[in-house]
C-alpha cells in the first residue's frame, strides 16, 4: 500500500488528505517516530501520545500562520516530522542536529523555544494578546499542555490571566496521568476522577477561570477530535480541551512502561525490548550514590527529609520513598515549592535534602535567596545533573549553578570530584550544618566501583592535593578532576588540586599555591564568567597576588546539544584540550 507520509513533508501536503486517510497517517507516523528513536534514542512515550492530536492540529488549523506551542517539547517529534524536518529526523538530539525540542530558529512552526514546563500557557497568552492589539482577530494560539505540567505554579497564574482575557486562545490538556514519573497531588486525583465521572467536568475550576471547557474525549480518536476542535475552532475567547491520551500509544513495551520508555534508550522496534545491559561491573551512576547514601543516612538520622519536584525515579530519591515513604516527598512539578517546603522543615529542626536538577533550580532562585538563605537555614541542595548533561541541549545544561549559588550569602557551595567524596558530602550535610549548602553532581556514571566506604566527615571548606608539581598549578572543582588527572598522567611537572568547595574557598591552600605557581589554571564544567574560575581571580585581587591564571570552563554562550564529549571538546575541557593546553604553558 502506498505510503502517505512519504509525500507530506509540510502541513501544507497534510491538508490534501481527506479525513478517512489521517488514521493510516497516524500509524505510519507512529512507525516512523518508533523507527528511528529506537536506534538514535531520545523521548519517545510522550511523542507516541500525542499522534492523532498532533496531525489533527496541523490539519485543522493554518500553522504556522496560526500558532502552536508544545509544553516541554517531549511530545513534538511528530510536529517536526510534520513540519518539514522529517528527512533531518534522525539527526535529532545529535551534534549540529536539529534540537529534541522546539526551537524558534530552527523551524517556522515551533513558535516558541521550550524545554523547562509549564511555560506554554504563557507564552501563547502573550502572542494572543500582542496579536490581538495587531488586530489578527481571526488568528489562532494553540497550547498544548500535559498533566504534570499544568500543576505547576506558573501555569496557574497564567490560566489565571487568560480567563479574563479576550483572547482566541486554545489551551489543550493532554492528560495522560504521567510526566516523566506518575503524576501526584490533588489535581491529578481529580483528572483521574473526571475520566469516569463526567459531572465532575461541569463545574470545575477551569470553568470557575471563565474558560470554555469541554472533554475530556479521547485522544487517539481522530474523528472526535477532528469535530471538537473545528467547534471550539469556530469559538471566540479562552477555550479548554481536555484530552485523554496514553504515553507510549503503539508500542506495547512503552505503554506498559511509561517511566522506562520516556526516553527508553536504544531498543527493538519491532518488539520493543530494550537493548541488553552488558554484564560489566560498572561505577554506579551519580544519582544512584545519592540515592543509596541517603537511604543509609536516614535509617539513623530520623530528622533527614527527601524532597524533590517530580524527579523521583531521575534522582534515585525513589529509594528513599520505598523505604521511608512519610519522610519522602515528590512535590510535582513546583521547585519553587519544594524550596519553600524545605525552608519550613528546617525552621523545626529537619534536615531536608532538596535534590533539584541544576538546570530546574533556576527556576527557585529566589526563594533560596529569600526563604533559606537570607534565614541562613540548614537545607541541603542536592543538584542533580550538573555540568554539561548531552542531547538535551541548551535548556538542560546544569552550567550556571557555581555561578549563581556562590553570588548568595549564608550559602556552602561544593562538588565531589568522585563518588567517596559525594558520598562523605552528603554524610557531612547531615551532621549539624549552621548554613545552607549545595553539593552539585553530574549525570551519569562515576569513575569507582568499590565507592561504599566507611564515612567520613569533610572540613567544610577545604581542598586536597592530588598531585605534586613544581611549574603550573591546575585547580579543578568537581567531577572535571578526571579530565585533569588523565590530561597529567605524562606531566608530572604539574601539580593537581580538588578546591571541593567554590565558597568558602581554602584560602590556606590558595595562599600556599600562590606563593610557589607563577602559573595557575582553574578548570571547571560550569559557565567562565562568574564561577569558579572568578572566584580564584577574586582571591587572587583580593591579596594582590600578581600571579598569571588562566580560566577554562564553559564559554560565554548557550552550549547546544551533542554527546558530553563532544560538548567538552568543544569548550576545552575534555583531557587532550586540557593537555595541549598545559603543554604549551609549561
Amino acid at each position: 500500500m502506498k505510503s502517505l507520509l512519504n509525500n507530506i513533508e509540510y502541513p501544507s501536503d497534510l491538508r490534501k488528505l481527506a479525513t478517512d486517510q489521517l488514521p493510516k497517517l497516524a500509524k505510519e507516523l507512529r512507525e516512523f517516530i518508533i523507527d528511528v528513536v529506537a536506534t538514535k534514542q531520545g523521548h519517545l512515550g510522550a511523542s507516541l501520545g500525542v499522534v492523532e492530536l498532533t496531525i489533527a492540529l496541523h490539519y485543522l488549523f493554518d500553522t504556522p500562520n496560526d500558532l502552536l506551542v508544545w509544553d516541554v517539547g517531549h511530545q513534538a517529534y511528530g510536529h517536526k516530522i510534520l513540519t518539514g524536518r522529517k528527512h533531518i529526523f534522525h539527526t535529532n538530539r545529535q551534534l549540529n542536529g536539529i534540537s529534541g525540542f522546539p526551537k524558534i530558529d530552527e523551524s517556522k512552526y515551533d513558535a516558541f523555544g521550550v524545554g523547562h514546563s509549564s511555560t506554554s500557557i504563557s507564552a501563547t497568552l502573550g502572542m494572543a494578546i500582542a496579536s490581538s492589539l495587531k488586530g489578527e482577530k481571526e488568528k489562532h494560539h494553540i497550547a498544548v499542555i500535559g498533566d504534570a505540567s499544568i500543576a505547576s505554579g506558573m501555569a496557574f497564574e497564567a490560566l489565571n490571566h487568560a480567563g479574563v482575557s479576550d483572547t482566541n486562545l486554545l489551551i489543550i490538556l493532554n492528560d495522560n496521568a504521567i510526566g516523566i514519573d506518575p503524576s501526584v497531588g490533588a489535581l491529578k486525583e481529580y483528572l483521574t476522577k473526571v475520566k469516569t465521572d463526567k459531572s465532575l467536568a461541569k463545574n470545575n475550576i477551569i470553568r470557575a477561570l471563565n474558560f470554555d471547557y469541554s472533554g475530556p474525549i479521547d485522544g487517539h480518536d481522530l474523528n472526535g477530535l477532528l469535530k471538537e476542535l473545528n467547534r471550539l475552532k469556530n469559538k471566540k475567547g479562552p477555550k479548554f480541551l481536555h484530552v485523554i491520551t496514553t504515553k507510549g500509544k503503539g508500542l506495547l513495551k512503552a505503554e506498559q512502561d511509561q517511566v522506562k520508555y520516556h526516553a527508553p534508550g536504544k531498543f527493538d522496534a519491532k518488539t520493543g525490548e530494550l537493548a541488553p545491559k552488558s554484564n560489566e561491573i560498572l561505577p554506579p551512576k551519580y544519582q544512584d550514590v545519592f540515592g543509596e547514601t541517603i537511604v543509609e543516612l536516614a535509617r539513623n538520622n530520623h530528622k533527614i527529609i527527601g524532597i524533590t519536584p517530580a524527579m523521583i525515579t531521575g534522582s534515585s530519591l525513589k529509594m528513599m520513598m520505598e523505604e521511608f515513604p512519610e519522610r519522602t516527598f515528590d512535590v510535582g512539578i513546583a521547585e519553587q515549592h519544594a524550596v519553600t517546603l524545605a525552608a519550613g522543615m528546617a525552621t523545626q529542626g529537619m534536615i531536608p535534602f532538596c535534590n533539584i536538577y541544576s538546570t530546574f533550580m533556576q527556576r527557585a532562585y529566589d526563594q533560596v535567596i529569600h526563604d533559606v538563605a537570607l534565614q541562613n537555614l540548614a537545607v541541603v541542595f542536592c543538584l542533580d545533573r550538573a555540568g554539561l548533561v548531552g542531547e538535551d541541549g541548551a535548556t538542560h545544561h546544569g552550567v550556571f549553578d557555581i555561578a549563581y549559588m556562590r553570588a548568595i550569602p549564608n550559602m556552602i557551595v561544593c562538588a565531589p570530584r568522585n563518588e567517596i567524596e559525594l558520598r562523605n558530602l552528603l554524610y557531612t550535610a547531615q551532621l549539624g550544618l549552621q548554613h545552607p549548602i549545595v553539593i552539585r553532581y553530574p549525570r551519569g556514571r562515576g569513575v569507582l566501583v568499590d565507592w561504599k566506604k566507611p564515612f567520613e566527615t569533610i572540613k567544610i571548606g577545604t581542598g586536597v592535593c592530588l598531585q605534586e608539581g613544581e611549574n603550573i598549578a591546575v585547580l579543578s572543582l568537581g567531577t572535571i578532576s578526571e579530565n585533569v588527572t588523565e590530561a597529567i598522567k605524562e606531566l608530572p611537572e604539574i601539580a593537581h588540586f580538588d578546591l571541593r568547595f567554590v565558597k568558602p574557598l581554602d584560602e590556606k591552600l590558595l595562599h600556599k599555591i600562590f606563593a610557589k605557581f607563577k602559573k595557575i589554571v582553574t578548570i571547571e564544567d560550569g559557565v567562565q564568567k562568574g564561577g569558579f574560575g572568578t572566584a580564584i581571580l577574586e582571591f587572587a585581587a583580593s591579596h594582590n597576588y600578581k600571579n598569571t591564571i588562566k580560566i577554562i570552563g564553559i564559554k560565554d554562550n548557550f552550549v547546544e546539544h551533542g554527546t558530553i564529549e563532544e560538548l567538552q571538546k568543544i569548550n576545552g575541557i575534555d583531557s587532550d584540550s586540557i593537555k595541549n593546553l598545559l603543554s604549551k604553558l609549561n
